[in-house]
C-alpha cells in the first residue's frame, strides 16, 4: 500500500501579538503533520480578517491587493511543492519553504552518505561486511519512508530522536519472509553501522553535530553453543547412507579441530598446507573477514579429513582442499545430523568454531592468548567470551 504525503497551505494572522488592532500576516505550510510558519511582512486590521475564508474582507483597493498577494503566494508555494515532488527531492515543510524562498542550497542527504560510504569502503571492507551494510542501509531508508513519508532525509536534520525512532522501527519490524523478529543484538549492529556512516559524515564536515552523543548501545550477553567432549564424539562416530550428510559431518569435524571459519575453509587449497618449524603440517592463511593471518597446527582428525578428500572429485573439481558446500545447506544438513545423534543444540558451522575454542583448546589447557591467535581474533575480549563459559562449567 502506497503512502501519500499530505500538504496544505494556510494563511493566518497572529492576533495574540496585535498592536493597535493590527496583526502580522503569516502563511503556514504543513507536510505530513509537520508545519512551518513564514511571515509575509504585512499587517492586517484584526476586524477585517475573515477567519473562515482566510483572506481580507471587503472590496477596497487595499483588500484586493492583499488578497491577490495571498493568491500569488499560494500558487508559488504550491508550485515549489510540485517542483520538489517531480524532481524526487525531499518533501518536508522546511524544504517547501526553502524552495519558495530560493534558499534550498544543496545539503547532503542520507542516500548521498550511503553512496559515498559504499564507494569509499568498497576496496576496504570484505564482501560479507559490505553485504551487512547494505542490509542496514535498506532498513534505514525503509524507516525514513515510513516515518517521514519521503525517499530521502537531510543529514542536517539527523538528531537523537531519529536514532531512537530507527531503533523502535527495527524492534517492531515484521520481516516479509518467514523469519523471526530482529533480535536485540542484531538491531544494535544495524545502529552501529548507521553510527559509523554518520561519524564519517561528521568527520567530513557534512554535519555539525553527532546525533549519537547521548545514545548507548544495549547489547545483551548471549550464550554461545559448543559441543561437549561426549557430543563431539557422537558426531565423529556418525555415519549415513546419504553422502551429503557424511560430507557435512567431515566439514564440521574439520572446523572443530582447526577453528577455521566456514568461509575460510571453503577457500583452502594445497598451498595453504605448509610444514612448520616442528616439522609437522600447519595451515597458514588469512581470514577473509579481517585479513588477519592465522597459523593452525593440523591435528590428526583434521588431517584425516584432508586425506579423505585428497583425490576426491568433490574437492579437486574446485581446486580446493575440501568439498564445496554452501553455508545454508551445511547448516540445514547439520540439523539432520543433530537429530539423528540426539543432540539438543542448534548445530551450525559456527558451533564447530566455538567447540574448537572451548572443548578442543581451552579445556585442554591451551593458553587463551594462543587460542586468540589460532582463531584469528583481533581483540582478546572476543576470545574471553569462551573462557567465561569454562569458568561457569
Amino acid at each position: 500500500m502506497k503512502t501519500k504525503s499530505t500538504f496544505s497551505i494556510l494563511f493566518w494572522i497572529n492576533t495574540s501579538r496585535a498592536k493597535e488592532n493590527l496583526a502580522d500576516l503569516f502563511v503556514r505550510i504543513t507536510v505530513n503533520g509537520k508545519r512551518v510558519n513564514l511571515s509575509l511582512k504585512e499587517k492586517i486590521p484584526v476586524d477585517q480578517w475573515d477567519i473562515q475564508k482566510f483572506k481580507v474582507k471587503g472590496s477596497s483597493k487595499q483588500a484586493k491587493q492583499i488578497n491577490e498577494y495571498l493568491d500569488a503566494t499560494r500558487n508559488q508555494i504550491f508550485q515549489s511543492y510540485i517542483d520538489l515532488k517531480s524532481s524526487g527531492g525531499i518533501i518536508t515543510a522546511q524544504t517547501v519553504k526553502a524552495r519558495y524562498l530560493g534558499e534550498d542550497e544543496k545539503f547532503p542527504t542520507l542516500q548521498e552518505l550511503i553512496d559515498y560510504h559504499n564507494e569509499q569502503t568498497k576496496h576496504v571492507l570484505h564482501y560479507d561486511t559490505q553485504r551487512h551494510y547494505k542490509t542496514s542501509q535498506k532498513y534505514i531508508l525503509e524507516y525514513v519512508k515510513k516515518r517521514y513519508k519521503t525517499k530521502d532525509y537531510y543529514l542536517r536534520d539527523l538528531n537523537y530522536g531519529f536514532v531512537i525512532g530507527f531503533e523502535n522501527f527495527l524492534r517492531s519490524y515484521t520481516p516479509k519472509h518467514p523469519q523471526p523478529s530482529i533480535s536485540n543484538n542484531t538491531i544494535m549492529k544495524h545502529i552501529q553501522r548507521l553510527r559509523k556512516m554518520v561519524t564519517m559524515a561528521f568527520h567530513t564536515e557534512w554535519i555539525e553535530r553527532d546525533p549519537f552523543v547521548k545514545f548507548k548501545t544495549k547489547l545483551v550477553k548471549t550464550d554461545r553453543d559448543f559441543l561437549s567432549k561426549e557430543e563431539l564424539e557422537k558426531i565423529e562416530k556418525f555415519s549415513s547412507p546419504l553422502n551429503r550428510l557424511n560430507v557435512t559431518k567431515d566439514l564440521f569435524i574439520f572446523i572443530c579441530y582447526t577453528g577455521i571459519a566456514y568461509g575460510d575453509i571453503m577457500e583452502l587449497s594445497e598451498k595453504d598446507v605448509v610444514k612448520g618449524q616442528d616439522q609437522n603440517l600447519w595451515i597458514q592463511t588469512r581470514r577473509k573477514k579481517t585479513s588477519t593471518p592465522i597459523k593452525i597446527p593440523l591435528l590428526p582428525k583434521a588431517l584425516w579429513v584432508i586425506k579423505k578428500y585428497e583425490n576426491s572429485e568433490l574437492a579437486q573439481v574446485n581446486g580446493k582442499l575440501l568439498p564445496r558446500l554452501s553455508n545454508q545447506k551445511m547448516n540445514s544438513y547439520l540439523k539432520e545430523i543433530c537429530q539423528q545423534c540426539k543432540i539438543k543444540k542448534n548445530l551450525t558451522s559456527h558451533v564447530a568454531r566455538h567447540t574448537f575454542a572451548t572443548t578442543v583448546t581451552l579445556s585442554n589447557g591451551v593458553p587463551i592468548e594462543t587460542v586468540s591467535k589460532l582463531l584469528g581474533h583481533t581483540k582478546m575480549a572476543t576470545t574471553q567470551i569462551y573462557a567465561r563459559f569454562l569458568k561457569r562449567k
